[in-house]
C-alpha cells in the first residue's frame, strides 16, 4: 500500500510531532534540571552536561517525528 500524503495528513503529522516533541523536551529538561541541581552544577559543568544530553535528545526527537509521520500517513489509520 502507498502512504497517503495530503495536506491534511501532513499537517496532522506535524501537529502530532510537535506535541510529542514538546512533551519529550519537557521530560528531558526536567531530568537535566534535576541532575544539575542535585550535583550543584554551575557554568561550564552545566553546559557540558547539556551537551551530553543533546545527542540522545536529538535522536529521540527524530524518532518521535518519524513515528508521527508513519502513523498519520498509514492508509490503515485513515
Amino acid at each position: 500500500m502507498q502512504r497517503i500524503k495530503t495536506f491534511k495528513t501532513l499537517t496532522r503529522a506535524a501537529a502530532a510531532a510537535a506535541f510529542l516533541a514538546v512533551q519529550a523536551i519537557i521530560c528531558i529538561g526536567t531530568v537535566y534540571w534535576a541532575v544539575a541541581a542535585t550535583l550543584r552544577m554551575e557554568g561550564t559543568a552545566a553546559i557540558v552536561l547539556a551537551a551530553i544530553f543533546a545527542l540522545p535528545s536529538a535522536y529521540l526527537l527524530m524518532v518521535v517525528i518519524r513515528m508521527a509521520y508513519d502513523a498519520e500517513t498509514d492508509p490503515a489509520n485513515q
